[in-house]
Protein backbone atom coordinates (compact mmCIF):
# COMPACT_ATOMS: atom_id res chain seq x y z
CA UNK A 1 0.00 0.00 0.00
CA UNK A 2 2.77 2.46 0.71
CA UNK A 3 4.24 2.11 -2.86
CA UNK A 4 1.16 3.39 -4.41
CA UNK A 5 1.21 6.17 -1.85
CA UNK A 6 4.79 7.10 -3.17
CA UNK A 7 4.17 6.40 -6.85
CA UNK A 8 0.77 9.08 -6.65
CA UNK A 9 3.14 11.28 -4.96
CA UNK A 10 5.61 11.40 -7.94
CA UNK A 11 3.12 11.67 -9.95
CA UNK A 12 1.81 14.74 -8.94
CA UNK A 13 5.11 16.25 -8.05
CA UNK A 14 5.71 15.26 -11.96
CA UNK A 15 2.69 17.11 -12.89
CA UNK A 16 3.31 20.52 -10.78
CA UNK A 17 6.61 20.52 -11.34
CA UNK A 18 6.66 19.96 -15.80
CA UNK A 19 3.73 22.73 -15.27
CA UNK A 20 6.30 25.34 -14.96
CA UNK A 21 8.35 24.34 -17.84
CA UNK A 22 6.73 26.06 -20.62
CA UNK A 23 5.79 29.27 -18.91
CA UNK A 24 9.86 29.28 -17.85
CA UNK A 25 10.85 28.39 -21.43
CA UNK A 26 8.28 31.20 -22.88
CA UNK A 27 9.60 34.10 -20.48
CA UNK A 28 13.29 33.23 -21.55
CA UNK A 29 12.88 33.44 -25.04
CA UNK A 30 10.36 36.51 -25.30
CA UNK A 31 11.49 38.27 -21.85
CA UNK A 32 7.89 39.59 -21.49
CA UNK A 33 7.12 39.32 -17.89
CA UNK A 34 4.30 41.92 -18.05
CA UNK A 35 1.23 39.14 -17.00
CA UNK A 36 4.01 37.44 -14.32
CA UNK A 37 2.54 39.26 -10.72
CA UNK A 38 5.83 39.82 -8.97
CA UNK A 39 3.77 39.99 -5.70
CA UNK A 40 2.56 36.42 -6.42
CA UNK A 41 5.59 34.96 -7.79
CA UNK A 42 7.72 36.72 -4.56
CA UNK A 43 4.95 34.37 -2.02
CA UNK A 44 5.15 31.13 -4.03
CA UNK A 45 8.68 31.37 -4.58
CA UNK A 46 8.62 31.72 -0.80
CA UNK A 47 6.10 29.34 0.27
CA UNK A 48 7.92 26.38 -2.22
CA UNK A 49 10.85 26.77 -0.21
CA UNK A 50 8.95 26.47 3.09
CA UNK A 51 7.73 22.82 1.05
CA UNK A 52 11.12 22.01 0.32
CA UNK A 53 12.29 22.33 4.61
CA UNK A 54 9.34 20.33 5.10
CA UNK A 55 9.94 17.82 3.01
CA UNK A 56 13.45 17.42 4.19
CA UNK A 57 12.40 17.41 7.28
CA UNK A 58 9.35 14.50 7.12
CA UNK A 59 12.47 12.76 4.59
CA UNK A 60 9.57 12.88 1.66
CA UNK A 61 11.59 12.37 -1.43
CA UNK A 62 8.13 12.88 -3.65
CA UNK A 63 8.24 16.54 -1.97
CA UNK A 64 11.59 17.31 -1.78
CA UNK A 65 12.12 16.73 -5.60
CA UNK A 66 9.32 18.18 -7.01
CA UNK A 67 10.01 21.58 -4.38
CA UNK A 68 13.71 21.46 -5.52
CA UNK A 69 12.79 21.74 -9.44
CA UNK A 70 9.50 24.00 -8.98
CA UNK A 71 11.48 26.54 -6.73
CA UNK A 72 14.45 26.40 -9.04
CA UNK A 73 11.86 26.83 -12.17
CA UNK A 74 9.66 29.61 -10.24
CA UNK A 75 13.03 31.33 -8.61
CA UNK A 76 14.29 31.72 -12.18
CA UNK A 77 10.90 33.37 -13.13
CA UNK A 78 10.95 35.85 -10.30
CA UNK A 79 14.56 36.74 -11.05
CA UNK A 80 14.25 37.59 -14.62
CA UNK A 81 11.02 39.72 -13.78
CA UNK A 82 13.42 41.94 -11.48
CA UNK A 83 15.45 42.19 -14.01
CA UNK A 84 13.33 42.94 -17.12
CA UNK A 85 11.05 44.52 -15.16
CA UNK A 86 12.04 47.85 -16.73
CA UNK A 87 11.63 46.63 -19.64
CA UNK A 88 7.92 45.10 -19.65
CA UNK A 89 5.69 45.52 -22.42
CA UNK A 90 3.45 48.77 -21.62
CA UNK A 91 5.78 50.46 -18.88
Amino acid sequence: MDSYIGIIGFIAAFCTTVSFVPQVLRTWRTRDLSGISLTMYSIFTFGIMVWLVYGLLQNDWPLVIANAITGSLSMTILIMKLKYRNTETGR
